[in-house]
């Protein structure tokens, strides 16, 4: 069975949705100063550091579980997958390099100390979960069936 898609789906990669975000956060941050939240500077690097490390801690390991299972990273690609990662931060999140880069995003909030940057994050989790999170899994459920099922059953998409 055919799925009529989305013109959205597959169409801008997950990074690109997330440089979006960041930038809109730093745009925002810069047009309404006056609501910058009072925070030490030394708060918010380490906030921004510890966010970013954790974010690319995560998002490293699900794309070194893919190396290892040799299949596709690609996220425009989905169809193109050779096995259904499930070992590994797989086992904890089915989305570890979404996650990764939403906690660089949360860095980044940090950083800038400004409650319309926080508010973008949830903005970019929804495209992702709308037009690329969704379909993906569309996808791997047509391509792995009851494995995927059942996988999308014990793990969370998030935590």
């Amino acid at each position: 069975m055919q799925i009529r898609q989305h013109p959205l789906e597959f169409r801008v990669p997950p990074p690109v949705v997330d440089a979006a975000c960041a930038l809109l956060m730093w745009l925002l941050a810069r047009a309404v100063p006056q609501w910058q939240l009072s925070c030490p500077d030394s708060w918010r690097w380490g906030l921004l550091l510890l966010w970013l490390a954790a974010g690319g801690g995560v998002a490293l390991a699900g794309l070194l579980a893919f190396r290892r299972a040799r299949t596709t990273p690609n996220p425009l690609r989905p169809q193109q997958a050779s096995a259904l990662v499930t070992g590994g931060i797989y086992r904890y999140t089915r989305n570890p390099m979404y996650l990764g880069m939403a906690l660089a995003l949360l860095g980044w909030a940090c950083w800038l100390a400004h409650p319309l940057a926080f508010a973008c994050i949830p903005l970019a989790l929804a495209y992702l979960q709308r037009f690329q999170i969704r379909p993906e899994e569309r996808i791997l459920e047509q391509r792995f069936g009851e494995e995927f099922r059942r996988y999308r059953q014990r793990v969370r998409r998030w935590l």
